[in-house]
């Protein structure tokens, strides 16, 4: 049975998106460091998970990029929750149907390897309320916005445990939380 890992870099105050979806302030923070993360990192996955949005933004910019992130981000399976799309161009891609959460539980099920949310606060929102995230794996960027798109949506409580913290050179802390268990 694979694990649901959410993957996200949020700013300090837990914004993943500054104005009208902005993110182009985690390129404050990209570096050699992070991509080799990014790539250990994938090497455990058998499949990813994407809102509408996230899929939209990953969908226009992947397929036309090189590399080993790009390969693998174009190869692997993906599995995209939205009330909006009715067909997927992205190569290996499809869509959760009207039970998103149920799908994603059979999912977990059904395979092997892990699974990654990246992105996609609102999917994660709708995930945790269900406990379906196994982990969670935050890049904190060293920026203040303000405002902007909260990862975390008010009024979702979760106790989570950290089992991992690693600071990078850019200023990028990349912490790993599992749900705690109660008593």
């Amino acid at each position: 049975m694979a694990r649901l890992v959410m993957w996200n870099m949020m700013t300090l105050d837990g914004m993943v998106a500054g104005a009208s979806g902005d993110i182009s302030w985690h390129e404050d923070v990209w570096g050699p460091e992070l991509e080799r993360f990014s790539e250990a990192q994938l090497q455990e996955a058998g499949g990813l998970l994407f809102g509408r949005v996230t899929y939209d933004l990953m969908a226009g910019y992947w397929p036309t990029q090189q590399g080993v992130i790009a390969e693998f981000m174009n190869a692997i399976p993906k599995y995209v929750a939205s009330r909006k799309l009715s067909d997927l161009a992205w190569s290996n891609a499809h869509l959760l149907g009207q039970q998103p959460a149920a799908e994603v539980d059979r999912l977990k099920k059904a395979t092997a390897k892990q699974l990654f949310l990246f992105g996609s606060a609102d999917f994660a929102a709708t995930l945790m309320t269900h406990d379906l995230i196994d982990e969670y794996r935050i890049a904190i960027n060293p920026r203040v916005l303000g405002g902007g798109a909260p990862l975390f949506k008010p009024g979702q409580a979760k106790k989570l445990r950290l089992i991992d913290s690693r600071a990078l050179s850019s200023g990028v802390v990349i912490v790993r939380f599992v749900p705690a268990r109660e008593g």
